[in-house]
């Protein structure tokens, strides 16, 4: 894919792009809002994305001023007889009626408040679901629609259209099988491998399965940093030869948090870059995370682009489902590490960090930025369901707290529990904000 931006640090470029992806997850956030408030018979005065001055607004036929505001960092819909944007209080001077939000029944205000949240985690599976439909998945066996370049040393006679059967004996079944497979082979610039070509079946010599080439940038990382690129192919880290990515996993768990010479190979030629690796939070097999040094460098298992047959819709809804509910998962451990010291509180972005992710995202091409939205909107839909007075979940909260009693916390309550709640949110920011340009720049 081609690059969206120009190089990492391009400060006009990152905020562009931030804006584009806290734009479309706040339009579609609010928008759940508006329409199931609108299904449930709840009127919309304003529609906004975007606080502060209007820089275009339109009123459609239902009476909804639909706006653009400058300030594009949230956004909000405004409901008949609300006495502010929030939707906490009402406005003396508008009878609550049944199309006001006070004034409708308690399962219409819920629903209206969940949609928000929902529709970020209905924006994220048809996110991820176009992209399965989209990329499809590898055939089996494995074969080879195109490849990367590697350097001379790496001894290469496999070509596009070969059908991978075994590599140094063993059958190279993807995916299920595939790291079994690579586990076993040895460390050495090329190894063996069985195909099959023009219906011929032979032997040919490659690179290794798995070796050190990126795949993947991780954001705000050490090789982010680095101006690391898609493509590189790690030579050498401190003067050792690597050849697998399991090698390199290797010495950077040894060396810890000390630089590391890297020799990189690019485009024919290499040069030398010096790294230092960053702990990052990693699950564990028992469900737990620990931090562990990475240079940022993914590498997804394929070093070629493997041919592809389509997925069944069934088959990308369930997948996306997935994705969608295991984004939800490692947000709420990672949540829970942090509190109980597990993991440090670096793994917290916020504004700065968020934005700089959506930079490097896009330059990691057209797809890498759209995944980055889908995980954003779901992590965007889980906060706001937090128990937190002033997020959607804090109104769920007043509403449960309706349906057992009968009645509304008084506004008095509704105050208190408000600035409480705005005190919490102002904290978090302000920690986050702290990690992002002081603690874990």
């Amino acid at each position: 894919m081609t690059n969206l931006i120009p190089s990492f640090g391009n400060i006009a470029f990152t905020m562009l792009f931030f804006v584009i992806a806290l734009s479309i997850i706040v339009a579609i956030h609010e928008y759940g809002h508006y329409i199931v408030g609108r299904w449930s018979g709840i009127h919309a005065d304003v529609f906004s994305v975007g606080f502060g001055k209007v820089i275009w607004s339109g009123t459609d036929k239902r009476g909804t001023v639909w706006q653009i505001a400058a300030l594009p960092f949230g956004g909000y819909v405004k409901f008949k007889g609300d006495s502010n944007a929030a939707s906490v209080g009402g406005d003396e001077n508008v009878i609550s009626g049944r199309d006001t939000m006070l004034g409708a029944p308690l399962w219409a205000r819920s629903a209206t408040v969940a949609a928000g949240p929902i529709f970020n985690f209905i924006l994220s599976f048809f996110v991820f679901m176009g992209i399965l439909l989209f990329q499809g998945q590898p055939i089996t066996p494995l074969t080879i629609s195109s490849l990367p370049g590697f350097p001379v040393s790496i001894e290469q006679q496999l070509e596009p259209g070969d059908r991978i059967l075994r590599v140094e004996g063993v059958a190279l079944n993807y995916p299920d099988g595939f790291l079994a497979a690579v586990s076993d082979v040895p460390s050495q610039p090329s190894v063996e491998y069985e195909i099959e070509r023009n219906g011929e079946r032979m032997l040919v010599r490659g690179p290794q399965p798995q070796p050190a080439y990126v795949q993947s940038i991780t954001p705000r990382s050490a090789a982010d940093d680095a101006d690391l690129r898609i493509g590189d192919v790690i030579v050498s880290l401190n003067g050792i030869a690597v050849y697998q990515f399991g090698d390199l996993i290797t010495i950077v768990n040894e060396t810890r948090a000390q630089p590391i010479e890297l020799v990189v190979w690019r485009d024919s030629e290499t040069f030398t870059t010096t790294l230092t690796p960053r702990l990052m939070a990693i699950p564990q097999a028992d469900g737990s995370m620990k931090d562990e040094p990475k240079l940022g460098i993914g590498n997804g298992g394929l070093f070629f682009e493997p041919a592809t047959t389509d997925v069944g819709i069934g088959e990308s809804m369930k997948l996306a489902i997935q994705q969608v509910w295991f984004i939800i998962k490692q947000s709420l451990n990672g949540l829970k590490q942090m509190i109980i010291g597990n993991i440090n509180t670096c793994n917290l972005s916020g504004p700065v960090g968020i934005a700089e992710t959506s930079g490097s995202m896009a330059s990691q091409g057209t797809l890498a930025f759209i995944s980055f939205i889908a995980v954003l909107s779901t992590a965007v839909g889980l906060l706001n369901l937090f128990p937190i007075p002033i997020l959607d979940g804090g109104h769920l909260c007043f509403h449960a707290y309706e349906a057992l009693t009968g009645k509304m916390p008084s506004d008095g309550a509704l105050r208190i529990l408000m600035a409480i709640g705005l005190a919490l949110i102002g904290t978090l920011m302000l920690f986050a904000i702290g990690n992002d340009l002081l603690f874990c720049p």
